[in-house]
């Protein structure tokens, strides 16, 4: 395998696993956005400040 295409091919790889990155990150924050979102988040929190611990 000549260099040029060693090159080529780590360049390749690199984009790729650079592109799953990106996708699982916007996932895992779409769904912490999600759960910071959610109706019982809201309800604990609410329910911390009306009742001092």
């Amino acid at each position: 395998m000549g260099p040029e295409l060693h090159l080529q091919m780590i360049a390749h790889r690199t984009t790729e696993l650079r592109r799953e990155a990106d996708d699982y990150r916007r996932a895992r924050e779409a769904e912490e956005d999600t759960k910071s979102h959610s109706p019982e988040r809201r309800r604990r929190s609410l329910f911390g400040k009306l009742i001092p611990a």
